[in-house]
């Protein structure tokens, strides 16, 4: 993958730029493809139910709202993404296994990290518009990842 999220930013200024930091935990700094999305607080049944599925190079978005009061993507997840050929995870909330997380070759950010584990009742949206860090992330939408950020386009372009 050869991107800089500084020079598409460049190129692409009318392209959204998430505003939260968020900390790399995947091996790969560098992801992108086309977004999914999970909205869910606490209960990570849908994601799980979603990388569990073929991921086709695509990016999940999982919208927790930025809490950090359990953890939404841990190890078996993560290995479970990317062996059904997910690109990345994105986490606005918490994950945990942090440590095993570093040795995938899946991209990963989340705000945080936590042992404890969410709920599995399966509350939550699957491919809806999630809105955080001043960004919308629509499903079909592209999202570029590095270590200086996050960006999303409405379409893939580069």
């Amino acid at each position: 993958m050869n991107f800089t999220t500084a020079d598409l930013m460049d190129a692409h200024e009318q392209w959204q730029c998430c505003e939260l930091q968020f900390r790399n935990f995947g091996k790969p700094t560098h992801f992108s493809g086309a977004i999914r999305t999970v909205r869910c607080r606490h209960d990570n049944a849908l994601v799980k139910q979603l990388l569990g599925e073929p991921g086709h190079g695509m990016v999940l978005v999982v919208d927790g709202a930025g809490s950090l009061s359990s953890a939404l993507v841990g190890d078996m997840l993560a290995a479970s993404a990317l062996s059904q050929g997910w690109a990345g995870i994105l986490v606005h909330g918490a994950v945990r296994d942090s440590a095993a997380l570093g040795t995938l070759a899946i991209g990963i950010k989340a705000l945080g990290t936590i042992p404890r584990r969410s709920a599995k009742r399966g509350d939550g949206d699957v491919d809806v518009a999630v809105r955080f860090g001043g960004v919308t992330f629509v499903p079909g939408h592209h999202v570029y990842s590095d270590q200086d950020g996050v960006l999303v386009a409405p379409a893939k372009s580069p």
